[in-house]
């Protein structure tokens, strides 16, 4: 049976060409992508669901949520909790699919706050960077479940048995750090989880760790910076190889090295990251997503579903995990 991904046309800062044109490649993988945008759209074939309105990015995420419940985004969110689809892609505004998720897709039970989920390379093979941007304020007990979350996906998707996990700090110490970090680093290292204490910021792409946990503003500006670095990188060296006819030879020397370190390194081999800590899969792919990304995150998407990543998380999340957040949060209501 074909995995079903609703895909949210208008997510993003390219046409809605694009994002459907990602689509359209995605269906060699045997995913029917749902297409969720504006009637007269080209969607080439695909199954075409009408939305009347559009999610801006400078929109409000918990306005927008509800006054605009016929935008792409929020339709194709809605799909996974009503069972239309298997999981949805958007490359919207993060905070409206987050808003969008919470209230339509709901969390596991215990879980405090969804984390983004992202993978990262690195020399020793892929590293999962949790949360990438989904809370810009964290308290110690969400880089815990963080810590457990980001270890059931790098067992599960990524194959990685036992996973080595790390805290994002600015020093290796353990009393390194705000006190965020701090109470982090105590809980962390407390817990059943392979914690091997902190790793900083220019050690990330060595593989010293196999999840990395932090919140969700040092997540973000940690991996924009490292997707900024990566890409000015590769620009530079293909700038010096065709500035002389001898850099020009190297270049055809070392072209199928160059290649495979390009997609290696590239942002869009992944297309984005799981929402992790929800009832469904929702995958949220970067702001400039091309085709290429589109079509990698809707595969992502369907990675998710095939491994049961939702039905792992419920499973593996331990339980002194899920007590604890249900008697410190009895209501069920995100605290902070």
């Amino acid at each position: 049976m074909r995995l079903r991904v609703a895909v949210d046309a208008l997510g993003g800062d390219r046409t809605p060409a694009e994002i459907v044109a990602g689509a359209v490649a995605a269906t060699k993988a045997g995913i029917t992508p749902v297409v969720y945008g504006p009637a007269g759209l080209e969607t080439h074939g695909l199954e075409h669901v009408v939305t009347t309105e559009a999610v801006e990015m400078d929109d409000k995420p918990a306005e927008v949520v509800r006054s605009k419940p016929d935008s792409s985004l929020v339709r194709a969110v809605r799909a996974v909790a009503d069972g239309e689809a298997d999981a949805v892609v958007s490359a919207g505004n993060t905070g409206a699919v987050l808003a969008a998720s919470l209230l339509h897709v709901r969390r596991l039970p215990g879980v405090f706050r969804p984390g983004i989920a992202v993978v990262i390379p690195t020399s020793h093979g892929p590293s999962v960077l949790i949360d990438a941007g989904a809370n810009a304020e964290a308290r110690p007990e969400h880089l815990l479940q963080f810590g457990h979350m980001g270890s059931i996906f790098a067992e599960e998707v990524l194959g990685v048995p036992r996973p080595r996990v790390r805290l994002l700090s600015i020093g290796e110490e353990p009393e390194k750090g705000n006190q965020l970090t701090l109470d982090a680093h105590a809980l962390l290292e407390a817990s059943s989880l392979r914690f091997e204490g902190n790793v900083e910021g220019r050690a990330l792409l060595e593989g010293e760790a196999d999840v990395i946990v932090c919140d969700g503003f040092t997540g973000n500006v940690t991996l924009k910076t490292l997707e900024g670095t990566i890409r000015s990188l590769l620009l530079a060296l293909r700038s010096e190889l065709e500035a002389t006819t001898r850099g020009k030879l190297g270049g055809f020397l070392i072209r199928p090295a160059a290649r495979a370190l390009r997609t290696r390194l590239d942002p869009e081999t992944t297309g984005g990251g799981y929402l992790l800590g929800l009832r469904g899969i929702v995958v949220i792919a970067h702001g400039s997503s091309s085709r290429i990304a589109i079509t990698n995150a809707i595969a992502l998407a369907g990675r998710g579903v095939e491994h049961d990543l939702v039905g792992r998380l419920q499973q593996a999340l331990p339980e002194r995990v899920v007590e604890s957040s249900r008697s410190t949060n009895p209501s069920g209501t995100t605290r902070g």
